[in-house]
C-alpha cells in the first residue's frame, strides 16, 4: 500500500512501485485509503483479478563527452532522461535533462583543464535502471577517474524551492553526508545562490536519484533539486514565493507534467494562483529554470577549471544509503 505520509496524491492513490529483482510471489499495490480500509475490517477476506506482463525491455544511457580535458580525472554531469508512464515529465526530468544539454553545447569548444563527461540516464523511474548499471559496469579504476558526479533531477518546479544537495550534513535531516568532496561541491552551488542573493534548502540524500550509485561507491556528489510532492510552507514563502498548502510540484507524476497542466487535469484554480505570482512555460516555471542553469552552467564550468578544493579519494567502500521510497519507488 502507498505510505500516506503526505496528503499529495503521489503519497495516497495507487503508485507504479519497482521490485527490483524478480520475486517469486504476486505482487500488488493498492492505494492507501484502501490499504487503511482493508487493514482496519476484521476478518477480512479479499479477491484480487489482475491481469499482468512480465517481460525484459530494452533502455538506454545516453553518454557524451568532451575532446579535451584530463580523461584520468572526469567531471561527470547526469539527469535521467525517462518519465512516469502517467505523464510526458516536461518538469520531470524534461528539465534536468535540458539543463546539462545545453551546458554540454555551450562547452563543446571549452578547452577545460579537466574532462567533461555528461549523461542522461534511462529507465531512473524504474529504481535508477540505467546510472546503476553504468556505475556498477565501470571498473573500479575508471571509477577512481571520475572526480565528481553532479546530478540534476527536477529543476524547474512550478511552486519551487532553490534545493542544493546537503553534501556535508549540515542540516542533520535524514541521510548522512555525501562522500569526502559532497560538501565541495554543495559550496559552489551555495555561492552561486549567494551572489545572486538567493535562499537555498539542504536536500537530503535519500537516495531518490542517480546519485545514488555514485556516492554508494565513494564518489563525491552534488546537484539541485526544486522540490516534488513535499507542500510549500509559509517559511518556503517567504524565501521564494508561491503558494503555501501546495506542492513544489503538483503535477509530480501526473499527466499535467506537461506544457498544459490545466488541459491535463492540472487543478486550474491552483495554477491560475501560480501564473499570478510566477511566469510558468506550462508545468516549468521559468525563473526557477533559468536561474538553475546558470548554476549548473558554473559548477560545471569551476570543476572543468580545477578540482584541487574536492580532498583525495582513498577508498571506493561503499557508503551505504536508504531510499524513502519517495521520488522513484522502491517498495
Amino acid at each position: 500500500m502507498n505510505q500516506g505520509n503526505t496528503t499529495g496524491a503521489d503519497r495516497q492513490d495507487l503508485y507504479f512501485g519497482t521490485l527490483g529483482d524478480p520475486v517469486g510471489i504476486p505482487v500488488i499495490g493498492i492505494s492507501y485509503p484502501q490499504g487503511v480500509a482493508f487493514a482496519g475490517t476484521a476478518g477480512l477476506t479479499v479477491t484480487v483479478s489482475a491481469t499482468t506482463v512480465a517481460e525484459v525491455r530494452q533502455t538506454e544511457n545516453v553518454i557524451a563527452e568532451s575532446k579535451w580535458g584530463n580523461p584520468n580525472n572526469i567531471v561527470m554531469s547526469g539527469a535521467h532522461l525517462d518519465s512516469v508512464p502517467a505523464g510526458p515529465g516536461i518538469n520531470d526530468n524534461g528539465t534536468g535533462s535540458a539543463g546539462i544539454l545545453e551546458t554540454a553545447l555551450q562547452a563543446r569548444n571549452l578547452k577545460s583543464k579537466n574532462k567533461l563527461r555528461f549523461a542522461w540516464w534511462g529507465a531512473e523511474e524504474a529504481s535508477l535502471v540505467g546510472s546503476t548499471f553504468y556505475v556498477n559496469n565501470l571498473p573500479a579504476a575508471e571509477q577512481a577517474k571520475i572526480a565528481l558526479y553532479l546530478n540534476f533531477d527536477m529543476i524547474g518546479s512550478p511552486n519551487y524551492t532553490f534545493g542544493v544537495y546537503d553534501g556535508d550534513d549540515s542540516d542533520a535531516t535524514g541521510a548522512g553526508p555525501g562522500p569526502a568532496g559532497s560538501a565541495q561541491i554543495e559550496a559552489v552551488f551555495q555561492n552561486f545562490f549567494a551572489a545572486r542573493k538567493q535562499a537555498t534548502a539542504a536536500a537530503d540524500f535519500t537516495g531518490r536519484s542517480d546519485y545514488g550509485p555514485f556516492i554508494a561507491t565513494g564518489i563525491p556528489a552534488g546537484g539541485l533539486f526544486t522540490g516534488a510532492e513535499v507542500e510549500k510552507t509559509e517559511a518556503d514563502v517567504a524565501k521564494w514565493g508561491g503558494v503555501a498548502g501546495a506542492a513544489y510540484d503538483p503535477c509530480y507524476h501526473e499527466a499535467c507534467d506537461s506544457f498544459t497542466p490545466e488541459r491535463d487535469g492540472a487543478d486550474a484554480a491552483l495554477y491560475a494562483q501560480l501564473r499570478k505570482k510566477y511566469k510558468l512555460v506550462g508545468n516549468i516555471n521559468t525563473f526557477a529554470l533559468d536561474t538553475n542553469a546558470d548554476a549548473v552552467a558554473t559548477a560545471v564550468a569551476t570543476f572543468a577549471r580545477d578540482t584541487s578544493s574536492l580532498p583525495p579519494r582513498t577508498t571506493t567502500a561503499a557508503v551505504a544509503r536508504t531510499a524513502d521510497g519517495g521520488d522513484h519507488l522502491t517498495r
